[in-house]
């Protein structure tokens, strides 16, 4: 899979990018990750890529031709384009559903706004996905593309050391992940859960399968309306309810 970044921060971006399993998996040629500078192709001999707005008011506004070419330069010889993403607040809530769909793709590419935000000229003319990482606003598209790019990587064949790492996070199923305990045994008077250290692995698959829907019931109650519970689940659920 191909992921491009266009941004104002290439090196910013590509930093990120280069490090722990994410950077591995580069090297290993798991995944093509590349951080474009949309400063690259301005017409202006300052390199300069925004201007005031238009009916005034506060910061700068990027100018839609840098991003137009830049985005066009991504075709490849038989003139397609990879699938658009824009880093918005105002984009629908990024969600591991739609992870893992994009991790489905041949080539995504995540454009970062800046300053106070594009030129709806070119949005309207490229017609972009909109993803929102959260309903904060940040100083630029830099850290949710980051975002999209791990997450979405993640997920691609090789990237992890196996698909459990992943098949069994939290959001994965719809269900959040059951607590982890590692070394020491005991640790400030805390103790791991016994059946943790019994050896028995269906029971502790059992008790994690429990420990996940309780905390998803605490929680994120709302996630449950789309888990794939079995009727040993839904027992939990129902004695979780009465308690």
């Amino acid at each position: 899979m191909r992921i491009d970044i266009l941004t104002l921060f290439p090196d910013m971006c590509n930093s990120v990018m280069s490090e722990s399993i994410i950077g591995r998996a580069r090297k290993a040629e798991k995944v093509e990750i590349n951080c474009i500078d949309i400063r690259d192709f301005t017409l202006d001999k300052h390199r300069r890529v925004d201007d005031k707005p238009y009916g005034g008011g506060m910061g700068m506004i990027m100018a839609p031709q840098p991003i137009y070419d830049c985005y066009m330069s991504l075709a490849d010889e038989n003139g397609n384009l990879p699938h658009l993403i824009y880093l918005t607040p105002q984009g629908k809530t990024l969600t591991q559903n739609r992870v893992k769909e994009l991790s489905k793709m041949e080539h995504i590419a995540l454009l970062c706004g800046h300053y106070e935000g594009i030129d709806e000229r070119v949005i309207e003319e490229l017609q972009p996905e909109e993803i929102s990482v959260g309903d904060y606003v940040l100083t630029g598209g830099e850290l949710p593309a980051l975002i999209v790019a791990d997450s979405v990587s993640r997920m691609l064949p090789g990237v992890l050391s196996d698909d459990e790492c992943f098949e069994e996070e939290s959001h994965f199923n719809s269900l959040l992940e059951y607590p982890q305990y590692t070394h020491p045994a005991t640790w400030n008077g805390r103790d791991v859960p016994e059946v943790l250290l019994s050896g028995h692995h269906a029971n502790v698959e059992k008790w994690r399968r429990e420990k996940s829907i309780e905390r998803t019931y605490k929680r994120r109650p709302d996630m449950l309306e789309n888990a794939n519970l079995t009727k040993e689940d839904k027992a939990i659920l129902s004695k979780l309810e009465k308690d």
